[in-house]
């Protein structure tokens, strides 16, 4: 059975898996899924069409499948989905998608959220992040896997920010930041490569001098965006691009450049 404390008012329609807790004052709405071990705070508000995953931690004052902050939104069942194993500090607040975009605003699994940062309407947010206090993502932002984005940061509507990139503390992100890719600045720059993430995933030498050959190509040699992404692609041909999974850095590289509509980082 779930543990709720007599103080909590959870509708009888919510479903709440073993080994759910919920702590004192908490408001969980009807239309709420919240799987096997989850454990919520004092104070939290769910409400919404939101679905939570198994082993999460969500600490007080979470305010969780609230109504998007977008005026064209005018009541439609959009949703929250929440994956497994995050943890989901103070004040932070997650809003469902809109029917303008694809209805959901998703996160993934084992993310570092902490306190007051804020995922709008529609945001994609992936797996094994770390994002500091006070974040603020408009919405239809799409994030991959393993950043580190620092605190205080703004980033702009329909911007992505590809896996293993790094944001810098108060940064002001309004175009693409690439995978790999370490940013900061109000306007964002680009600053380095990103080896520190890859190097604690396992990733060999000959991949991380592969990942600086890519940075070098995008912003060190002058080179157009065209132009970078020919020089990217002759690297398959390298000895460091046949080591075990380089190929694909090369690919999700060249993947997410083909489809930078907002331009990327510079």
């Amino acid at each position: 059975m779930a543990s709720i404390h007599p103080t909590a008012l959870v509708d009888p329609q919510a479903r709440l898996a073993e080994g759910v807790s919920v702590g004192p004052y908490t408001v969980i709405g009807p239309n709420v899924e919240i799987g096997e071990g989850t454990t919520i705070g004092a104070h939290a508000v769910i409400e919404g069409h939101t679905t939570i995953g198994r082993d999460n931690r969500i600490f007080q004052f979470a305010s969780l499948g609230a109504d998007p902050q977008d005026k064209k939104y005018a009541g439609e069942p959009t949703r929250l989905v929440i994956g497994n194993g995050n943890t989901i500090r103070e004040f932070t607040t997650f809003n469902t998608g809109t029917v303008q975009d694809k209805g959901v605003t998703q996160i993934g699994d084992d993310n570092w959220i902490m306190a007051y940062v804020h995922v709008a309407h529609d945001c994609v947010i992936g797996s094994h992040n770390v994002i500091a206090n006070s974040v603020q993502f408009a919405g239809h932002v799409t994030v991959g896997d393993f950043t580190l984005i620092g605190g205080i940061s703004g980033i702009h509507q329909f911007v992505r920010i590809g896996d293993f990139a790094m944001l810098g503390f108060q940064t002001r992100l309004s175009q693409d930041l690439p995978p790999f890719v370490v940013a900061a600045g109000n306007p964002a720059e680009a600053q380095n490569v990103h080896q520190e993430g890859p190097r604690r995933r396992g990733y060999s030498p000959e991949r991380l001098s592969l990942l600086k050959q890519m940075y070098k190509l995008l912003y060190r040699k002058g080179l157009t965006l065209a132009a970078s992404v020919d020089e990217i692609t002759a690297l398959k041909a390298t000895p460091e691009a046949q080591v075990d999974g380089a190929l694909g850095d090369i690919d999700k590289m060249l993947a997410f450049l083909a489809d930078a509509q907002r331009g990327i980082v510079r």
